[in-house]
């Protein structure tokens, strides 16, 4: 079997797994959120942290609780660093410093998952489980409770539904709930599940110190050992696909044997990474009254998708000599036991996730294929995004191209019984607006001055683009890195440690906001002239919309760095 055909049947068989999982876990994610019954261990969580979770809330304090809420993890996650020299289960591993605690505080609270350091060297067993874990979970829920509270805002009253007169309350149901729910009844029996598959695939589960292996023989012919770690890897891996969190045990993240030994394995990782994202268009249907919007929405993501897969595969099977000719197109940097195919379909959906995992070097790609994972961070990663934020910067892109399809019929334009005004997109422009500032504003600083270009491994077209990854990375919140790029210096620890947690936070308080407009509207009955946003040429018109809006925003950046190696290749 060729690589080529190899690759595409694995696009095949990931696309009918999800196709599977899709209607089931849509429909049960949907009345998780709708429910108002709390099981027993939800009421002592409740009750432990003084939250009342039948108190409906408007979107000011849905806010207030979504930033205190990450506040204090980021300020537990630092600590929790800077005592690790002091902790049991810490493997001898010293203290983290200053600068590089508060970027992976940030950057796990933020979703984000960045790594500037090597985690066999550097963290012990309790931070990573009581620490880095414990974020992988409830950072995901985060997402997905702000996407909810959205959808809620969208939805229609529950008086109306009942056959009652609606009221305008603006309420969006509780932060609280919500969270607890989301980690409860959804992340954690499918975490446990998953971790359970990715043990008996040979992903490693325990607390094992570090020990020496081997004797090893380098270039002159000199033996030596090796040091290995032991963790509860496959428990953590499992989250950090799952929750599109990205930040691997090891340094070689989801390329390292210990976290994805098999072509199965990597090909359910990247199952995970998928399923929720895509699953909650269907969530979204439902909680609408409305299945075809979902589905709108979710062939809107698909087309993305797929579209990225395959120029990603066709830029790394694409022959450009003779060793490459040989080796069936560009290896260098896969990894053997998965290669072209599979490392192509995990690039695609890590960059198009807010997960940052990877089972081979991005810095080795093609320059059109660095190009195409920097354009599927700079989408907003919604196609179909991280759990949560993916649903609800689509949705927020799906208001922006109902405006502007308003706009050349002369309508006010409406979604899903909403009227989209002067307030609706003000809100939405800030949202759009917000990550491109961050990354492009950074990457200038940080290409003028003269301390960050010394991280740089190369020069030219290729060194600028490990900067723009970076700052692309860090503010799209997704984590992975561009490899090349030595990140762990005070500069790049807090400067990204800033964009991530403006990238995510800023961002949710316009989502918030304009789910608070959205609810105190009335619904208005569908005429005439209301635009089908549930028809194919919808979804057209949206997926246009996204790529226009990224390109203009983009181009010049891209045209310095990944356009100009691949087209100089």
């Amino acid at each position: 079997m060729s690589p080529v055909t190899a690759g595409v049947l694995q696009l095949l068989a990931l696309i009918a797994a999800l196709a599977l999982a899709y209607r089931p876990l849509g429909d049960y994610m949907a009345r998780v959120y709708a429910s108002e019954k709390h099981y027993k261990p939800e009421k002592w969580i409740y009750k432990a942290i003084g939250a009342n979770p039948s108190a409906e809330m408007r979107w000011p304090a849905y806010l207030r609780a979504v930033l205190a809420f990450s506040a204090v993890s980021v300020l537990f996650l630092y600590v929790l660093q800077r005592l690790q020299g002091s902790l049991p289960g810490s493997l001898g591993f010293v203290s983290i410093d200053p600068d590089q605690a508060f970027n992976t505080a940030a950057s796990f609270v933020a979703n984000t998952n960045w790594q500037s350091y090597a985690g066999e060297q550097a963290i012990g067993h309790v931070v990573q489980t009581g620490g880095l874990a414990v974020q992988n979970f409830v950072s995901a829920a985060v997402g997905m409770a702000v996407a909810v509270a959205l959808v809620r805002g969208f939805a229609l009253p529950r008086a109306l539904r009942a056959g009652g007169t609606p009221t305008r309350t603006g309420e969006l149901g509780n932060f609280w709930s919500d969270l607890v729910r989301g980690t409860v009844r959804i992340l954690l029996p499918i975490a446990v599940i998953g971790a359970i598959i990715l043990v008996a695939c040979g992903v490693i589960q325990n607390f094992a110190g570090i020990h020496e292996v081997g004797q090893f023989v380098n270039g002159h012919g000199l033996g030596g050992t090796q040091q290995w770690n032991g963790g509860a890897v496959a428990s953590q891996e499992v989250i950090k696909e799952l929750g599109t969190n990205g930040g691997g045990y090891f340094n070689a993240n989801s390329a390292h044997p210990f976290e994805n030994p098999t072509p199965f394995s990597n090909l359910f990782e990247i199952f995970l990474i998928l399923v929720i994202p895509l699953a909650l268009t269907r969530t979204f249907g439902r909680m609408v009254g409305n299945l075809r919007q979902g589905y709108a929405i979710l062939a809107t993501m698909g087309i993305i998708w797929i579209a990225f897969t395959g120029l990603m595969m066709w830029t790394e099977f694409a022959h450009h000599g003779p060793a490459l000719e040989l080796a069936g197109g560009a290896m260098e940097g896969k990894e053997n036991r998965f290669g072209i195919g599979a490392s192509a379909i995990f690039s695609v959906a890590s960059t198009l996730t807010s997960t940052g995992a990877v089972n081979s070097f991005h810095s080795s790609y093609t320059g059109l294929g660095g190009g195409i994972q920097l354009l599927g961070m700079q989408l907003g990663e919604i196609a179909p995004g991280g759990v949560g934020s993916g649903l609800y910067g689509m949705l927020i892109m799906a208001i922006i191209a109902v405006f502007i399809a308003g706009l050349m019929v002369g309508r006010t334009p409406e979604y899903l019984g909403k009227k989209i005004g002067t307030r609706e997109i003000k809100l939405a422009a800030c949202y759009i607006l917000i990550t491109p500032a961050l990354v492009l504003c950074f990457t200038a600083a940080a290409m003028a001055l003269p301390t960050p270009a010394n991280s740089m491994a190369n020069t030219g077209a290729h060194g600028f683009s490990e900067i723009l990854y970076a700052y692309t990375s860090g503010a799209n919140n997704n984590g992975s890195a561009f490899a090349g790029l030595n990140a762990d210096t005070q500069w790049f620890n807090s400067t990204i440690g800033i964009a991530m947690l403006l990238g995510r936070f800023l961002p949710m308080v316009f989502v918030l906001a304009l789910a608070g407009s959205l609810a105190e509207q009335k619904p208005v009955p569908a005429t005439a002239g209301t635009l089908r946003t549930d028809k194919p040429l919808y979804a057209g018109l949206l997926v246009g919309t996204i790529l226009i809006i990224t390109g203009l925003t983009y181009f010049p950046a891209l045209a310095l760095g990944p356009l100009a190696e691949g087209l100089a290749s």
